[in-house]
């Protein structure tokens, strides 16, 4: 189908962007403030989704915003996979800024209008990343997310803030441009192009060891997502407030960086062109040593968000390692379980943040008993959990099952027994928070005064809690969307 040329994907990019203008315009006003952002992400949000219904019948949306370089002007492209990670970008954000207003103005927390300004930006480059059309304009919205999360990560302007961002930074920036981008310049030079094409643009013109090279230096390059060793900016940009670990570090940086590695794997490489290097298994390699590492570690720290954090680097690694198999079932697990992860995490970080909203505990041997007191906020959590673990009913079910499937399709005996383990210490590090909550007794009368958190957190929790459940059952849009993406509709 002939791409149709639209304004829109360009409007979708710039409504928060130049909403960030009337949310700091509104600083001394925080009711007006908070419903300029939550009118700009229910304007983005519609806008979104409003380009789905052609996507789904196998068309797409293009524009053009300037010439550049010979065959690689500064592009806008909506397609399937891009569609996949906008419309849950921009569905999270909305509840985001409901949850950010409930826990901000509950801590009372100073600079909420520079957070809610940096965070309408930062959700501006995400959907510019999604709605890309070639490797230029999405590396350019990358670096623009990693500038724009900075004040985010940066935050509380501690000393413990400032050295976590210049982390961020070290390894975000320092990823980017000492690694992808002269992948980047070497794939211009070999491919004269770098569109987002279907089965890649480096087809015979590519020897193995250069596609090997960029390979690794586009998967690393790409550190937003957290393969090791490059994943320690994650656990240290826990130091920001908790609605910014939801989002950015849960959901909208993280998935950048495994969205740009989609891209590079099924539009830039190639699946054909990387079985044929045999590639296929230093993806799922190093995707398979972060897993298991990412958990093991997960397992030691008391720190809710430390655990939540390093559960993050290794369930963004299930994504890789399903782009990684090369196989059409395994790719269509790694490319779901993008969504389903994000309901699932960005659950279990919003409840981290109740729980401290509510009783100001972080470490998790702190909460025995918070689950009778908070049984909303704990019951949540427990299907976040069942949908990270990959246990029915619960949506992350699906996509670990189908990466599991492309493992013992393609007799890969070794990735079977990583999803399988790790996927029992999912559950070693989840249950025994679940089982404090409800059945460990409180000590020395610490639970004593606290309840659910305010109804502003609650229900953004409630929620994606109920969303993750419901993609269990409902997955049929976005299994669609997943397989034109693959071109294996």
């Amino acid at each position: 189908m002939t791409p149709t040329l639209s304004i829109w994907p360009l409007i979708a990019i710039l409504v928060s962007l130049l909403g960030a203008l009337p949310i700091m315009l509104s600083a001394r006003q925080p009711n007006l403030r908070e419903s300029w952002t939550i009118l700009i992400a229910l304007v983005k949000l519609s806008i979104v989704a409003s380009l789905l219904p052609v996507v789904l019948k196998g068309g797409s949306y293009v524009f053009t915003i300037a010439q550049v370089l010979p065959g690689v002007p500064i592009e806008l492209r909506v397609d399937a996979l891009g569609m996949i990670f906008a419309l849950v970008a921009s569905f999270l954000w909305l509840f985001t800024s409901i949850y950010s207003i409930g826990y901000m103005r509950a801590l009372d927390e100073h600079a909420q209008t520079r957070y809610f300004a940096s965070f309408a930006v930062a959700i501006s480059a995400t959907i510019g990343i999604a709605f890309s059309a070639n490797l230029l304009t999405m590396y350019l919205f990358y670096e623009m997310l990693s500038l724009s999360t900075y004040p985010l990560v940066t935050h509380h302007q501690d000393a413990e803030a400032r050295a976590s961002g210049r982390k961020y930074l070290t390894y975000i920036l320092g990823t980017s441009i000492g690694l992808a981008l002269p992948a980047m310049i070497m794939t211009y030079a070999t491919a004269g192009t770098l569109d987002f094409t279907q089965g890649g643009i480096l087809a015979g013109k590519a020897s193995p060891e250069l596609l090997a090279l960029l390979l690794v230096l586009f998967l690393f390059g790409f550190a937003k997502a957290g393969l090791m060793p490059f994943h320690g900016w994650l656990p240290a940009a826990m130091v920001a407030p908790t609605p910014v670990s939801s989002f950015l570090h849960g959901v909208a940086v993280v998935k950048a960086g495994v969205f740009a590695i989609f891209r590079i794997i099924f539009h830039i490489l190639g699946p054909e062109t990387l079985q044929l290097a045999h590639l296929g298994s230093l993806i799922t390699y190093i995707a398979a040593v972060t897993i298991l590492v990412a958990s093991l570690i997960a397992l030691t720290q008391d720190s809710m968000k430390r655990r939540l954090a390093y559960s993050t680097i290794g369930q963004l690694a299930y994504m890789v390692l399903g782009a990684g198999m090369l196989s059409a079932t395994g790719m269509l697990g790694g490319v779901m379980h993008l969504a389903m992860h994000a309901f699932g995490k960005i659950t279990l970080f919003f409840c981290a943040g109740a729980i401290y909203v509510a009783s100001k505990k972080k470490n998790i041997s702190q909460m025995n008993g918070l689950g009778k007191r908070m049984p909303i906020t704990y019951l949540a959590f427990f299907l976040g959990s069942l949908s990270i673990i990959g246990m029915p009913p619960l949506g992350g079910f699906i996509s670990k099952w189908n990466m599991l499937i492309g493992a013992v399709e393609g007799e890969q005996l070794v990735l079977i027994v990583v999803l399988l383990v790790s996927s029992l210490l999912n559950a070693a590090y989840f249950f025994p928070i679940v089982y404090r909550g409800f059945f460990a007794p409180a000590t020395d009368g610490e639970g004593d005064g606290i309840k659910e958190a305010p109804p502003f957190c609650l229900i953004p929790l409630s929620v994606t809690a109920l969303v993750s459940l419901a993609l269990f059952f409902f997955p049929d849009t976005l299994v669609q969307l997943a397989r034109m993406a693959l071109g294996t509709w």
